[in-house]
């Protein structure tokens, strides 16, 4: 039996500090190497610098959100292995709760090599281990009732489903970050999303036909409470229950490195959907904290806390 959607349902939003956010879904091991610029064929080269970084949409979501200020923990899956042991060692270190990312035996962590030029555009190739376990039946859903926000990556269906459906029947909001191949997965979660965010690709995939406001506003009128896309240089463009609409252009900032520059976005977006804040200020604290995160090498060697994204914004204006 479907649930029918309303917003007049949903919870009035108030900071909470003492109420906590859980992200489900991908954490990994990246390692990132800088150099001077692509080669135009194969050929070996020197890194001008590199790090080894906690990596995974979920995952760097989770460690902005937990430089803000906020209390967040991580749902995911990792592998009983030494990039296994170095995820959870670098979210704690982050600050994200890791009681509940799970070591599998027998798999391997999700590693990356992620390559980086003097631009900061990036090559990313990633490996998943396909032989996780999916089933989401040891995730402890009842702390989702005293949750002040669900997110996902929708990397891991049956988490987030699962996690998604305990979150509507509490009156939990939840935040999707919908990236690209999400497409036939999105299809099962969609209805129970509440602030759904696109990056362009995903976007224009999952709704071919029609401008770019047309489609927002056809996901709004399907019940979702606020989708947007983000565009990367050129910003974020969103529409919201209300007949409410609005673009915020992106910040300019002398960029190192753009990888996790989308994954600071929805861990900012969740954290100030967890403070109360409307859409416009949502939005504008996600695409700062954003900009912010491109100024280091790694996805989370640039991340602000409060004070910083305040001041960065107050400057900004």
């Amino acid at each position: 039996m479907t649930r029918e959607v309303t917003f007049e349902s949903l919870r009035r939003f108030e900071p909470m500090s003492d109420k906590h956010i859980i992200a489900v879904g991908h954490a990994s091991l990246d390692y990132v190497y800088r150099i001077d610029a692509f080669p135009s064929s194969p050929t070996k080269m020197r890194a001008k610098s590199h790090v080894a970084s906690g990596g995974g949409m979920a995952a760097n979501a989770s460690a902005a959100l937990a430089r803000l200020g906020g209390n967040v923990s991580l749902w995911a899956r990792i592998g009983d292995d030494a990039a296994g042991g170095l995820i959870r060692h670098q979210l704690r270190a982050a600050g994200v709760g890791t009681s509940h990312v799970r070591a599998f035996d027998g798999v391997s962590s999700a590693t990356a090599a992620v390559i980086v030029d003097m631009r900061g555009e990036r090559l990313v190739i990633s490996e998943d281990d396909h032989e996780f376990p999916l089933i989401a039946d040891w995730l402890p859903l009842s702390d989702v009732a005293d949750a002040a926000v669900v997110m996902s990556d929708l990397t891991w269906l049956e988490g987030t489903l699962a996690v998604f459906a305990e979150a509507r029947a509490q009156g939990v909001p939840t935040v999707l970050d919908i990236d690209l191949d999400s497409g036939a997965l999105l299809k099962h979660v969609i209805g129970l999303t509440d602030y759904a965010i696109f990056s362009a690709p995903a976007f224009r995939s999952f709704l071919p036909d029609g401008s770019d406001e047309e489609r927002l506003n056809r996901l709004v009128q399907s019940g979702i409470r606020h989708a947007g896309v983000t565009l990367g240089s050129k910003g974020y463009l969103w529409s919201a229950h209300g007949n409410r609409t609005g673009f915020e252009p992106a910040f300019e900032v002398d960029v190192v490195d753009t990888t996790g520059a989308g994954d600071a976005f929805h861990g900012a977006f969740a954290w100030s959907v967890a403070q109360g804040l409307d859409d416009a200020n949502c939005v504008r604290n996600a695409s700062a904290v954003a900009a912010m995160s491109c100024t280091g090498l790694g996805a989370r060697a640039a991340l602000p806390d409060a004070e910083q994204l305040a001041s960065f914004l107050a400057k900004a204006r």
